[in-house]
């Protein structure tokens, strides 16, 4: 393991590398960001696994996750989804809850097609200092049925599956078949005190993700030191765009600019850049796409901020922001340049999204 000055240390100097790398070059202005003044009643919930003070983070953070006065469950807090999805017996009298209709959320990451009914419950999330936050009533898929893709990585088909339980927290992401991963869905944006797209409640709509915790809610003081990048409108839901993201393989310039998805329900990396950025440092792979050569350094800058940038090198596993492995992934429903950065990114940086204005935070940990 490294330590976190090793860290800093190193973040410092990628940071400027890849500045003078010019993968920072022609970027928008950095956002001034958002005025939290009046914005409080923040809840910190630290994760049920998180790494020991200094260490970090490797594994997919835990939540508790409970439904009216039954028992209180583990689960994945998830920012590569949007939705709770639990297993039907989970649920306490599952038959008497108002329902939706049939519903699936697919996890293209794993190929894993979750099918089940959408009910309406409140639900209450607990973190590991036995603070919670309770949403107001709102859809849970109560899963019946695994199926799989057909290229999924990792998956077996089941009936009645037992011991799931996904907290979907993130956001634009129903092109990768979440269709209904609305922001409805998102059990982060229906805690009680919160309001609605337009109408702000007493609690801003919004969360930060550290390694050891998730603050739900956003205040002046949570969201200090962070650099923002304002988001888009979504032209199609009523969502926000994905962050925007430019990837370099060997320091190859320009940059290949697209989308990222800083994903904690994942360990490895997903990505997709141009041929030319790969020529050179792929090989043939055993199914349709090539596979990344060990060694070959990856670069990740966010435009528009204020030097929020990092690199590895492909199975250097002392350093702690590279991800355990990374898949090319290829062109779908947003065939752009993309990188799903894995929960590993929280070890370089805190992450905020903010769901009433449209932006999203990046915080170098040696900033804090």
């Amino acid at each position: 393991m490294v330590s976190l000055a090793h860290l800093h240390r190193a973040a410092r100097i990628l940071s400027l590398g890849l500045v003078c790398a010019g993968l920072a070059r022609a970027v928008p202005a950095q956002a001034a960001g958002p005025d939290y003044a009046g914005a409080g009643a923040a809840v910190f919930l630290p994760f049920l696994n998180a790494p020991m003070a200094g260490q970090p983070i490797t594994r997919t953070p835990k939540l508790g996750i409970a439904f009216g006065a039954g028992p209180v469950h583990r689960g994945t807090m998830d920012t590569g989804s949007t939705g709770i999805v639990v297993s039907a017996t989970s649920i306490p009298n599952l038959a008497q809850l108002p329902t939706l209709g049939p519903g699936t959320l697919t996890y293209s990451s794993s190929g894993r097609i979750e099918k089940g009914i959408w009910v309406v419950t409140p639900v209450t999330l607990s973190g590991a200092n036995g603070n919670r936050v309770t949403t107001r009533p709102m859809p849970v898929l109560a899963v019946r049925e695994i199926a799989c893709t057909s290229t999924a990585r990792n998956c077996r088909p089941r009936r009645n599956p037992r011991h799931i339980a996904m907290i979907g927290v993130g956001f634009a992401r129903q092109h990768d078949h979440q269709a209904q991963g609305t922001p409805d869905h998102n059990p982060l944006l229906m805690v009680e005190g919160m309001g609605e797209p337009g109408k702000p409640g007493t609690i801003r709509r919004g969360y930060v993700v550290s390694q050891r915790g998730l603050q739900v809610g956003l205040d002046a003081n949570v969201a200090a030191g962070f650099s923002f990048v304002k988001l888009e409108k979504s032209a199609v839901y009523p969502d926000w765009s994905a962050a925007p993201a430019c990837l370099s393989l060997e320091g190859k310039t320009p940059p290949a600019c697209g989308t990222m998805l800083m994903d904690t329900g994942v360990t490895t990396m997903y990505l997709r850049v141009p041929p030319d950025q790969l020529a050179g440092h792929s090989t043939p792979g055993s199914g349709p796409l090539p596979t990344l050569d060990p060694g070959t350094s990856v670069s990740v800058s966010i435009p528009g901020t204020a030097g929020i940038a990092y690199s590895f090198k492909l199975g250097d596993a002392a350093n702690p922001v590279a991800p355990l492995a990374v898949v090319l992934v290829r062109k779908d429903a947003n065939p752009g340049p993309f990188v799903n950065t894995s929960v590993r990114f929280l070890n370089g940086f805190d992450y905020l999204y903010d769901a009433d204005a449209g932006y999203v935070g990046f915080r170098a940990i040696q900033a804090k």
